[in-house]
């Protein structure tokens, strides 16, 4: 227990790694902030891949490498200087040329879908490419008719404004130079001086739309990590209590040294929670989201803190759960959580909100037993946490489920849906033994090797699996999810 109690000691405003993509917009900065600017140049020449192409080194997920590797080159084309940096240019050229020629199969191979905002800023990556002379100009090809849809996308656009408000602002760097006027600019920032709580959207309105600004400059400032890199979001206050504290909640027996660490973190999310909206992932952040609200409720009943489900509530449509406002397709894994504050808010399966649910995970669940979700690239997170929260509710479905897991554990006792790690192999232990918490059959011998591999391969660093703008890992969740694991084995 010594590893748990240090690590709700840890929690604090959010540890996830950085993203080359984020990085690579900060280290546009140069005539603004040199040395903002030079920190980041400088990771984004360390950590540039053995093909010339930069993103998530181990995890070949293609969205994530068109947008980390549009963006890095564009940053090194402006600031690059040194020999050093053309000689890393021309590789990225070559492995840029590859991308784009293969954009059409490579971009329907994610089964997940895009990263976030990927429609938009990509044509707009892809754009000042061309105008650099860093691509081809694509064309008929899918990037360039990409480019065509974002162009029809900012005419209907016109007249509408991007604030704080809505989570697009998230991405506000899509306007580029040409769609600025759909942008709030009075409304953009959040109290910290970000746009959206975002590195990569904050460096662009420094840049672009409020050159110097000094609550950006101070808050990329604030976040540039001691090696020059950025992440995807920060911070996420709300979302890096709320998963650690849920994974080491499916533990049984909690003993009273542990309650008392929950404690502070569950008063900081009581406090942060609106009645209307539920909550964010982090405090300075405008806009509500049903899955953090789901995930929290959960975690607030369960200890005695007094939540109203109306704040979950709220976010039913006709058919599921929205996960937010204007989102272009439902998320399953927000919808899983949903379901998980509506069991602990005491709902049975007959319950009209309930039903809804399930029959949108029904529908949801592919054909061999697994879920996909648009939050992860890995499937294991979303398949462990259905089995989890229908158990009982729908037992065909966890049981479709769990033979998946079991079948595609690998031989040395791991799971992995790009390469064995540590976190989907937690995921799947996690899902097997609440599975058999609940008088199923699981085979001892599964859960036994999945945890003898990953006492071996606990430690970090971890993969990038959760899907942002770019791929990214919050490390300090993912720590708890394999902890997690370990425990509930301990306790069977």
């Amino acid at each position: 227990m010594d590893e748990i109690y240090e690590l709700l000691k840890q929690i604090g405003p959010g540890r996830m790694s950085s993203t080359a993509y984020d990085t690579a917009w900060v280290a546009r900065l140069g005539d603004i902030d040199p040395v903002l600017s030079n920190r980041a140049m400088e990771w984004i020449c360390e950590n540039q891949l053995e093909d010339g192409s930069w993103g998530a080194q181990d995890i070949f997920y293609y969205h994530d490498r068109v947008i980390c590797t549009l963006a890095a080159m564009i940053a090194l084309t402006y600031r690059g200087r040194r020999m050093h940096d053309k000689a890393q240019i021309d590789r990225g050229l070559d492995a840029l040329e590859k991308i784009t020629a293969g954009a059409t199969q490579g971009l329907a191979s994610d089964p997940n879908g895009a990263t976030v905002g990927f429609e938009m800023i990509a044509p707009t990556l892809v754009m000042e490419a061309e105008k650099l002379g860093i691509v081809k100009q694509q064309g008929d090809r899918i990037l360039g008719r990409m480019s065509q849809m974002r162009v029809k996308k900012l005419e209907k656009l016109a007249g509408l404004k991007i604030s704080r408000y809505v989570t697009p602002a998230f991405s506000s760097e899509m306007a580029g130079l040409d769609g600025q006027a759909i942008l709030d600019l009075e409304n953009l920032q959040e109290s910290n001086g970000s746009v959206g709580n975002s590195p990569s959207a904050t460096a662009y309105l420094a840049m672009s739309l409020k050159q110097n600004d000094s609550a950006a400059i101070n808050y990329l400032h604030k976040w540039i990590s001691s090696n020059g890199g950025t992440p995807d979001v920060a911070p996420f206050d709300i979302f890096e209590p709320a998963w650690v504290l849920w994974n080491f909640s499916l533990l049984s027996n909690l003993d009273e040294k542990t309650i008392y660490l929950f404690q502070p973190h569950l008063d900081y999310l009581q406090s942060h929670w609106d009645d209307e909206d539920g909550i964010g992932h982090a405090s300075e952040y405008t806009p509500k989201d049903s899955d953090d609200s789901g995930l929290v409720f959960e975690l607030l009943s369960r200890y005695h803190h007094k939540v109203n489900i109306q704040s979950v509530l709220n976010y039913e449509e006709a058919n599921y759960f929205r996960c937010f406002a204007l989102e272009s397709n439902p998320s399953v894994s927000a919808n899983i959580h949903v379901l998980g504050a509506l069991r602990q808010a005491g709902f049975d399966q007959n319950h009209p909100s309930v039903e809804k649910v399930l029959n949108f995970l029904r529908s949801a669940q592919l054909e061999d037993g697994h879920f996909l979700d648009k939050w992860h690239a890995s499937p294991y997170y979303a398949t462990s946490h259905a089995v989890i929260a229908c158990q009982g509710y729908d037992d065909r479905l966890c049981s479709k489920a769990i033979e998946w897991i079991i079948q595609n554990q690998n031989a040395q006792g791991s799971w992995g849906y790009y390469k064995p790690t540590a976190e989907e192999t937690a995921y799947a232990i996690q899902a097997l033994i609440i599975w058999k918490r609940s008088k199923n059959t699981v085979p001892a011998e599964s859960i036994e090797r999945g945890i003898n591999w990953l006492t071996q391969h606990a430690n970090p660093p971890y993969e990038p699996l959760w899907i942002g703008k770019a791929l990214y890992c919050p490390e300090l969740v993912v720590r708890s999810a394999i902890l997690s694991a370990q425990a509930l084995a301990k306790e069977e």
